[in-house]
């Protein structure tokens, strides 16, 4: 970046911490704030697949990454009435081999604590609530409820589902909610003995619901999901609501043991409206600038909400560096991301409805296509973003002004 003037980033969560590293290996340092007095990630664990952990191998914390993480023993997906198998891959090799990378299942938190320590504190602001947005110049201006103020040349919104960056950029927008909700919950695995396969990531599939589940902490506390059909409209503001005591198992009734057993061993959660971000043509609006949720929040069923969003800090790292012409610069950013991130989109959208299909043929077809899975997720998980980026700077390609709010 010519001179390397200040980046700012809004948000501390996996996107906006990774995107500093990156920016720090190429010399650009950049600001992050964060509204928590402390880093708490909200959600209770988080699966990184092979596009992300390539990544964060590159930014030199593979050993320490994989420290606190678990590897699945495999891929199963199964029947939710009777348990029986549907589809199953094999072991962690197996997935490193096909994708180039390990899958790691760990705790939000400590991805987070990970990533933090990494930057050092120096550059990391917390209790820092950006709450207004000033353009100025060909600059911005980033007001904290503290009082603190911060100028930059870009402005990057990290800042989530809930974005005030995004807000800037698009006018305001509405989210389009999936008319599913979901339960989470953490469970020792001595509390599950009849959970079979517990170091393997699982799907049991049946009408109206699913559950996910996969370990964390060495194999020793399963994280799951328990995602029902919720067809009414959907009020929350934040998009959690209380629910009625027992409210995440009604639709388990009659399902297998296993299931019910682990549903029914965490302390019930709040119910998690399931929404997504209609995609944008426009990522970016004068020096401001989206990223990962912010940009394209998706449903959780490829897993790859944090994955996608370390791919942004990649590919918005490389056009930052050197860049003479930052609104072309940060277009071409968008550019080089909204196929590829309206296509996972896309994916998860379609998963929602597939695993929740009533019996009859659709639901037969379904679990034949489930044994091609594999093959299928290629495109998603062997990704490198790295070279990617790389290959795109070395092209020379036209990228058409967006249309923003006044």
């Amino acid at each position: 970046m010519s001179g390397n003037p200040p980046v700012v980033i809004i948000g501390a969560g996996v996107g906006g911490l990774t995107l500093a590293l990156l920016l720090r290996r190429r010399g650009i340092v950049a600001e992050v704030l964060e509204q928590s007095t402390e880093l708490r990630e909200v959600g209770a664990a988080v699966g990184l697949a092979a596009n992300a952990t390539r990544v964060l191998q590159h930014l030199g914390l593979g050993e320490a990454l994989a420290k606190v993480s678990t590897e699945p023993t495999g891929l199963i997906h199964r029947d939710g009435r009777d348990g029986h198998r549907i589809a199953a891959t094999r072991g962690p090799q197996w997935y490193r081999d096909t994708f180039g990378a390990p899958f790691f299942g760990l705790h939000r938190a400590a991805l987070q604590r990970l990533l933090a320590d990494a930057l050092g504190p120096e550059h990391l602001h917390l209790g820092c609530h950006a709450e207004t947005l000033e353009e100025r110049d060909a600059g911005m201006r980033v007001c904290c409820s503290s009082g603190a103020a911060f100028d930059a040349t870009v402005v990057v919104g990290a800042d989530g589902v809930h974005s005030l960056v995004r807000d800037w950029v698009t006018g305001g927008d509405e989210p389009v909610y999936s008319g599913t909700s979901g339960f989470r919950g953490l469970v020792p695995v001595e509390r599950l003995p009849r959970l079979p396969d517990p170091g393997a990531l699982q799907f049991w599939m049946g009408p109206g619901a699913h559950l996910l589940h996969y370990p964390i902490s060495g194999g020793s506390v399963i994280n799951f999901l328990a995602v029902i059909d919720t067809p009414e409209r959907w009020t929350a503001p934040a998009w959690l609501e209380a629910a009625e005591p027992g409210a995440h198992l009604e639709a388990f009734a009659g399902w297998h043991p296993a299931v019910t057993e682990m549903i029914g061993a965490a302390p019930q959660s709040p119910r998690w409206g399931l929404f997504a971000r209609r995609p944008l043509a426009c990522w970016s609006r004068g020096p401001a600038v989206l990223l990962g949720d912010a940009a394209h929040a998706m449903l959780p069923h490829q897993g790859q909400g944090a994955n996608q969003t370390i791919e942004d800090a990649v590919f918005l790292a490389a056009e930052l560096d050197g860049a003479s012409d930052m609104p072309a610069a940060l277009r071409r950013y968008a550019s080089r991301r909204r196929v590829r991130t309206r296509q996972v989109q896309l994916a998860s959208w379609a998963a929602s409805a597939t695993l929740h299909l009533p019996d009859g043929p659709a639901a037969q077809r379904r679990d034949v296509y489930l044994a091609q899975v594999p093959q299928d997720l290629v495109w998603i998980h062997s990704y490198d973003a790295l070279a990617h980026a790389r290959n795109d700077l070395a092209r020379t390609t036209a990228h058409p002004e967006c249309q923003t709010p006044a």
